[in-house]
């Protein structure tokens, strides 16, 4: 049984950082993708960022290009998603999310099979 468990959300002022984790468990995640998705309230989930766990090549939206960076460790079965330079309308529950297989880059979350339980990211203006 695939688990994915957020942490590392919290309060930030616009122009902070913060980084998320997201630990991942009960299976080889060699062959998946890992993605991070986000939603705000009454606005549907959207993609942010996704990564080849065996590659380790990413892909991100346009909205955070530049300011996000996702990565992981191997040892730690553990995803990240770094954000800088953050603005107000990033203020989202942010979700991890795991896709078995590593041939595309999916960016809606109906082709991501197991999602954390989400941590909220607030950025105040």
């Amino acid at each position: 049984q695939v688990q994915l468990v957020e942490s590392g959300g919290g309060l930030v002022m616009t122009g902070g950082s913060l980084r998320l984790s997201c630990a991942a468990s009960g299976s080889t995640f060699s062959s998946y993708n890992l993605g991070w998705f986000r939603q705000a309230p009454g606005k549907e989930r959207e993609f942010v960022a996704a990564l080849s766990w065996s590659h380790g090549t990413t892909y991100y939206a346009d909205s955070v290009k530049g300011r996000f960076t996702i990565s992981r460790d191997n040892a730690k079965d553990t995803v990240y998603l770094q954000m800088n330079s953050l603005k107000p309308e990033d203020t989202a529950v942010y979700y991890c999310a795991a896709d078995p297989q590593s041939r595309y880059f999916y960016t809606v979350p109906q082709k991501y099979n197991y999602w954390g339980q989400g941590t909220q990211v607030t950025v105040s203006s």
